[in-house]
């Protein structure tokens, strides 16, 4: 790999299994930011975001990505706000390549209705929540350098073999070995 695959989208878009999927097939590190910002914290993210708030989770994000952008060449996950930020967009965009895994808002909600590890969608109505997290984040997702439409119907490595296609098609970023 040229540069790391930085995977960006929604939460419930499947960022970590396809993520580690595609690492797996292309023989490459696993890198997953919320991860290691919550190894370094000794907190899940939830208790990050009750102790000490979003704005000091997101700071933490931002060192988080730049290191492993710096550290490694492999398939990041990231979570699914770290791409609202431009300096998070602007580091990615220098050293990485950011792809967006785009799933629609009933095929999110199928996959993240019933988990309670997710603090923004601890609120009275989590399907409004997650509608509304939806069109205020889209648009900051289709900066993305490139973007692999998610099914249903999907399995985990159909989205991986779509993924690779898709970065196949960009010029020096894979280097395909006969």
């Amino acid at each position: 790999m040229q540069k790391t695959v930085v995977l960006v989208g929604m939460m419930g878009a499947g960022k970590t299994a396809i993520g580690k999927a595609l690492a797996t097939e292309l023989n490459v590190p696993f890198l997953d930011s919320d991860e290691e910002i919550t190894k370094a914290a000794n907190r899940s993210i939830a208790e990050i975001f009750e102790r000490d708030g979003e704005a000091f989770f997101r700071e933490r994000e931002t060192e988080v990505i730049t290191r492993l952008l710096k550290e490694e060449r492999g398939v990041l996950s990231t979570g699914g706000g770290a791409f609202l930020s431009e300096r998070n967009r602007d580091v990615i965009a220098k050293t990485g390549f950011s792809l967006w895994l785009q799933a629609d808002l009933d095929l999110l909600w199928s996959r993240v209705r019933h988990k309670n590890t997710r603090p923004l969608l601890r609120t009275d109505n989590p399907y409004k929540t997650l509608k509304s997290l939806y069109e205020l984040r889209v648009p900051a997702y289709s900066k993305a350098e490139a973007v692999v439409l998610g099914r249903a119907d999907f399995s985990i490595e159909d989205m991986r073999d779509a993924v690779i296609e898709t970065l196949l098609t960009v010029p020096d970023l894979l280097k395909v070995t006969p």
